[in-house]
Parts: C-alpha cells; sequence; structure tokens
C-alpha cells in the first residue's frame, strides 16, 4: 500500500512532510496552532495531492452547499474603541486595524457589532435620548448620537476603509430609560405606549450611523432580552413583545423609510429556542425578521440547527460570546472557541460569527459594571499601546483570514471527539478546510476531494487550516 504523506503538527526539522518519488506538485496550503504556542496561526511547508481516496478519508465533497458566509470578527465596543482612540498612537492605531480587518497576513475580519448606547464595556451609562428623572420625550427631541461619534464610529468608520466589506450590525442594551417600566437604564422592561418611540428611536440610530460609517447591514432589537443586569443597560423584552414592537412598529418603520437594514430576533443564548419561534411564529413579524441571533453562555450550539431547521428562509448569526479568566486560555479556551464556535456554529448555518470585545486593557476594561475579566480578542496595554494577541484571535484567525465574504460553506465529514472540521468553498474557486484534533492521542489523517487526496497528522488541541485550488 502507498504511504501517506504525513505532516506532523510540530515545529522540529522531523515534522517535515516526506517527500517522495514521483509525488504530484505541492498543491495544498497549511497554517497550524498548537496549544503550546509552538506554531501560532504559522505558515507549514506545503503538501502534495496523491490520486484516490483512502477508505478512512474525510472526505471534502463541494458539490453540497450550504450558507453563504458573511464574515468572522468582533464587537467594536465602547472600551475597544476607546482603546484603540486614546490609547494607541496613529501608527499604532493604524497597524492594528491593518492587522485584524486586512487581508493575509491580516485576519481579514468581515462582520462587526455596535452597541446602541452603552453597555457594560463603557465608561459610562448612557443613550441617545437622556432626559431628566421624570420627564420623558416621545418626540425624541433630545436623540442624539453624539456618544458614538467620539471614539465608535471613527473606529468603525477606520475599520471600513480597511476592508470595504465589512457588514455592521448593531444593537442596543436598553431603551432610554423614560421608555421603560424602571424609569432607568438598569433593568425594567419597555412601556407599550413606548413602542412607537423606541422603533423611531432605533430607524434614527440606523439613518445617523449609516450618514457616518455607511450601510448598517443587521440590527437586533435588544441584546439579551432575557436578562435584566443588576449594574449596567439592560431590557427583558418577551417573545411577544418583540413580536408586536417588530410587525407592528419597527418593520413598518424600516419599510416606510426605504432602510435595507435586515432585522434579527433573539440575540441571546441557546438554551431558549422556543424565543425566537415564538416570535417567527407571529406572522407580522415574521415578515420583518431576516434572521435569528445567538450567544454563547448558555445551551448547546445545536439551537441553532434547530430553529433554522423549522425556518429554513431565516438567516442564522452568531453574535456574541466573550472568552475571559475563568478558563486556562491554553489548551482550554483556545479548544472552546475553535470547536465550538468556529466549526460549531458554523456547521450549524451560521452566517457570521462574533467575539464579543475586539479590544480590552491589561485589566479587562474598561468596563462599568458586568464582567470584570472578560478577555478581549487582542489586549492593548493602557499605558503603552502594545498589542497582546489572546487565544480568540488565533481561533477566529483560522477562518477569517482564509474563508472570504461569499463563501459558502460545503460538506465535509467530521468526526465527534476526534478530527473535526467544516470546509468552504471560496468565490475565487479555491476550498478551505478547518481541522481540529479533539481527541487525547496524535491522529492522521487523509482528506479526499475529487479523486484525490492530501494526509496530514494533528497533535491534540492542535487545528490545520488548508487551502488547495479547484482541480477543473
Amino acid at each position: 500500500m502507498r504511504m501517506l504523506a504525513l505532516s506532523l503538527a510540530c515545529a522540529s526539522a522531523a515534522c517535515a512532510p516526506v517527500e517522495r518519488p514521483g509525488a504530484a506538485p505541492a498543491a495544498v496550503e497549511v497554517w497550524l496552532t498548537t496549544p503550546d504556542k509552538a506554531a501560532l496561526l504559522a505558515p507549514q511547508a506545503p503538501l502534495a495531492f496523491e490520486p484516490g481516496a483512502p477508505a478512512d478519508a474525510i472526505m471534502v465533497d463541494p458539490a453540497k452547499r450550504y450558507q453563504r458566509m458573511v464574515g468572522f470578527g468582533a464587537s467594536i465596543t465602547d472600551a475597544s474603541a476607546w482603546l484603540i482612540q486614546k490609547r494607541m498612537t496613529a501608527a499604532q492605531r493604524e497597524k492594528l486595524l491593518a492587522e485584524l480587518f486586512g487581508p493575509a497576513p491580516g485576519l481579514n475580519f468581515a462582520f462587526t457589532r455596535l452597541t446602541v448606547g452603552a453597555s457594560d464595556f463603557s465608561l459610562s451609562h448612557y443613550s441617545y435620548d437622556d432626559v431628566a428623572k421624570g420627564q420623558t420625550d416621545p418626540g425624541l427631541a433630545h436623540f442624539s448620537i453624539a456618544p458614538a461619534r467620539a471614539e465608535v464610529l471613527p473606529t468603525a468608520k477606520a475599520a471600513r476603509a480597511v476592508n470595504p466589506q465589512l457588514a455592521v450590525m448593531i444593537s442596543p442594551w436598553s431603551a432610554p430609560g423614560w421608555m421603560k417600566t424602571s424609569d432607568s437604564l438598569i433593568k425594567g422592561s419597555l412601556r407599550e405606549a413606548a413602542y412607537a418611540p423606541f422603533a423611531t428611536y432605533l430607524r434614527r440610530t440606523v439613518q445617523d450611523f449609516a450618514a457616518a460609517i455607511g450601510p448598517i447591514d443587521y440590527l437586533s432589537i435588544q441584546n439579551e432580552p432575557d436578562f435584566e443586569p443588576e449594574n449596567y443597560p439592560g431590557m427583558r423584552l418577551s417573545a411577544a413583545q418583540r413580536a408586536r414592537i417588530i410587525g407592528d412598529h419597527l418593520g413598518p418603520e424600516f419599510a416606510r423609510a426605504g432602510l435595507k437594514t435586515r432585522i434579527l430576533d433573539w440575540d441571546h443564548n441557546w438554551d431558549q429556542p422556543a424565543q425566537p419561534l415564538g416570535v417567527l411564529a407571529d406572522p407580522a413579524a415574521a415578515r420583518h425578521v431576516a434572521g435569528v441571533a445567538w450567544h454563547c453562555y448558555n445551551g448547546d450550539v445545536a439551537a441553532q440547527s434547530e430553529v433554522r431547521d423549522r425556518h429554513p428562509d431565516k438567516g442564522v448569526f452568531f453574535t456574541e460570546c466573550s472568552g475571559g479568566e475563568w478558563s486556562k486560555a491554553w489548551p482550554d479556551s483556545w479548544a472552546w472557541t475553535i470547536r465550538t464556535l468556529i466549526i460549531g456554529s458554523t456547521r450549524n448555518w451560521a452566517r457570521g460569527v462574533l467575539m464579543w470585545n475586539l479590544a480590552l486593557d491589561e485589566n479587562f476594561g474598561p468596563h462599568l459594571g458586568g464582567c470584570g475579566n472578560c478577555r478581549g480578542v487582542v489586549a492593548i496595554d493602557s499605558k503603552t499601546g502594545e498589542v497582546t494577541r489572546n487565544p480568540e484571535y488565533y481561533a477566529f484567525g483560522h477562518a477569517s483570514r482564509f474563508v472570504a465574504v461569499g463563501a459558502q460553506r460545503i460538506a465535509s465529514e467530521s468526526r465527534p471527539g476526534g478530527i473535526e472540521t467544516v470546509a468552504f468553498a471560496n468565490p475565487d474557486g479555491s476550498r478551505v478546510l478547518l481541522a481540529f484534533n479533539a481527541g487525547k492521542e496524535m491522529a492522521a489523517f487523509p482528506v479526499a476531494e475529487s479523486g484525490r487526496y492530501f494526509a496530514y497528522r494533528l497533535a491534540p488541541n492542535a487545528a490545520a487550516t488548508f487551502r488547495w485550488r479547484d482541480p477543473r
């Protein structure tokens, strides 16, 4: 039997691909990350295809196509933008944005999320229409996105200059306090009398953001609507409330204004698929809902497929998860992120995949309430502006750098607890396969496509991205 060419997942010279007389020309590019950090998204020696398909090969089938990708990225929170604008020099800022949003060797982030008003990762708590306690402003006479113009919108605009394909999503953490049952940004729900003003508030936010940075592609009407935080802005909205707001107010408001911004429901955890299903069961709301957004903090990623299977015309987006000091960075956070978010969410139909903070400082902030030990994709030293790349940077980079906007996920075999994969076909005809070894032993595996194959070997908790061209 012909020996397989195996490229070992380590950094020594002994791990080079095996050379064989008569082998086909090298055709597969490889990038590797190992949990010992000997290789971090590091290019490896290219591999050669062999004719045939071993019986145990992981099969990639470009003829079976699934969702079209919007992209991968992270949220430009107030904290992230403030650090980038206020704690970096112009040269540092330009270099970081090119590294995160630019093409290879950048990460090519093509999707981001901005907050509408404050979140816990803000330096103060505010909305775009704050009035004195006890007062109201149903005509939105005091509406202003001035807080976003300080750092967030300039950062988003600069990121879009680096990557003109950058898709932007926005999400409110709370309506203005005067619209709510709590008369505060903290806790409470939306008063029924405020449904129409809240829709206008969101419409004006979309229009003013778009005038500043270009199109706003997606909007969720409420971040985590089944949670009322104790010490930062939040707002509880039931499925029935969201359906009424979208169906009777927000959807028609966007239509009258000619807005192409697509409305996403839920924007919360995997553990309550009944919530978005409840909204989508309402015909008036469903006609205005383009998709469902998900977070990672409870439940299982398979919930995305559960809802999508019942509503295949609605897009799936994964829009928030944070790494943090509650788990060991290497290999725990690295392994969980790549398995669950990069491979798991896309195999469960996600068109876009977002981490939470793009950047935080060495003290996991700035923040006001909420999470005190969350990690950003990168850390920015608040004194020097120097950048540290966290495990999430490499996990996302294994997809974002290679999967182009408009790529389609294609069929690939995945072996739970072993070699887990996801594959894509790019618009330029190239194929991308991401493979992760979820087992406890070194694993050798062939990969076959279109009557040819290559072989590789991965250490436990190591990942490799492979890219090759269509053989035709």
